[in-house]
């Protein structure tokens, strides 16, 4: 009775932590803790002209494969149908989950029919990498988009070809699950960083003494203790309801396709100064036309007048001497008037000079 009001009070008390850090239940994974793929091919009928041409030989192939399931023999090569489209199903499989519970199914069209809008899907099997059924899916299609038109013209909204069921796949079989081993289990960080594993280590190890150890810059490994034996789901609860603060690498993520800059608060400036400025070269071309005196035989033409105007905007030589933050370091290339591709430039020159203290990815 002590244990679990030792837990609801650690529970309680860890939902109050600062609101700068993180839970560990969001910053890792736990091992064995994960989904399964499955897939599966199928036919969706019901689809008013837009299945499959003759050309998909092998959705033809299917149709007569299934119509000789329920005793009907129909040669492919006289099968003569727009109705249908055979279709590939894959699905997500978490962990833990039970026959007979329900998941989302997507269904994607495998040949040439120009939609799936409007179709059912016919009871398919789906397999798992190991070539076992764990789910059946079947049900009505809802797809997300249309296209409409002729041979002259024609309107698509979205992909009229890929639709999704939901709750149109029935688990079969349970994938088994394993956390537990050798009553311990393993943490993986999401951003593995050394800092952050031997930090997360320590602060778990303020609640349940010697029970936690980083392995790598991405796995801890954490024994469950004598006094929580038969209660280890109890116990993992608690270890990831802990609130932590991961280390982060400083760095600075620029993408010259969107202009877009992205940088960590860790990110540090030395002591550096900064000149930035443009020169903008203008050209303007003016017609003027020349007209001959009276009686003098000449010809009327018409010629350009060019003017050149090269015009520098003011720069800005700051000299940086207490730039510590990438607050100040945005605060100070703002003051400068700089647009987001002259930022680049900038913090490319200064991760040249050496005065960015940060890893600069370039996109």
């Amino acid at each position: 009775m002590v244990k679990r009001l030792y837990i609801l009070l650690f529970l309680m008390l860890a939902g109050t932590a600062s609101a700068g850090a993180s839970r560990i239940k969001d910053v890792t994974t736990l091992q064995g803790d994960r989904e399964n793929q499955l897939v599966g091919y199928g036919l969706v009928v019901g689809l008013a002209g837009d299945g499959d041409s003759q050309q998909s030989t092998f959705t033809v192939q299917s149709i007569a494969n299934m119509l000789q399931r329920f005793g009907v023999s129909v040669p492919a090569d006289k099968l003569r149908s727009k109705n249908v489209a055979a279709v590939m199903i894959t699905v997500d499989i978490p962990a833990f989950v039970k026959p007979g519970e329900r998941l989302d199914v997507l269904v994607s069209s495998l040949g040439d029919a120009d939609s799936i809008y409007g179709g059912t899907l016919l009871q398919t099997p789906l397999l798992g990498a190991d070539e076992q059924v764990y789910a059946v899916a079947q049900g009505a299609v809802l797809v997300g988009g249309f296209s409409v038109g002729d041979q002259q013209a024609s309107v698509q909204q979205n992909h009229p070809t890929v639709g999704i069921i939901p709750g149109g796949a029935i688990v079969e079989r349970e994938i088994q699950t394993r956390v537990l081993d050798n009553q311990a289990f393993t943490l993986f960080l999401q951003n593995p960083d050394y800092v952050s594993a031997v930090s997360m280590a320590e602060k778990i190890n303020t609640y349940f003494p010697a029970a936690a150890r980083a392995l790598s810059p991405n796995a801890i490994r954490v024994q469950v203790p004598a006094q929580y034996q038969g209660e280890e789901m109890t116990f993992i609860a608690s270890v990831q309801s802990i609130e932590v603060e991961p280390d982060t690498v400083a760095r600075v993520v620029v993408n010259e396709r969107s202009g877009t800059i992205v940088a960590t608060a860790e990110v540090r400036l030395s002591e550096v100064a900064i000149n930035h400025g443009n020169i903008t070269v203008s050209v303007a071309r003016t017609p003027v036309v020349s007209q001959p005196n009276a009686f003098s035989n000449g010809k009327t033409v018409v010629t350009s007048s060019t003017d050149l105007n090269v015009t520098e905007r003011a720069g800005g030589f700051r000299y940086l001497d207490k730039a510590p933050t990438l607050q100040d370091l945005t605060t100070a290339l703002n003051s400068l008037g700089v647009s987001p591709r002259d930022m680049m430039s900038i913090l490319q020159a200064l991760k040249t000079a050496g005065a960015l203290q940060a890893e600069l990815i370039i996109e």
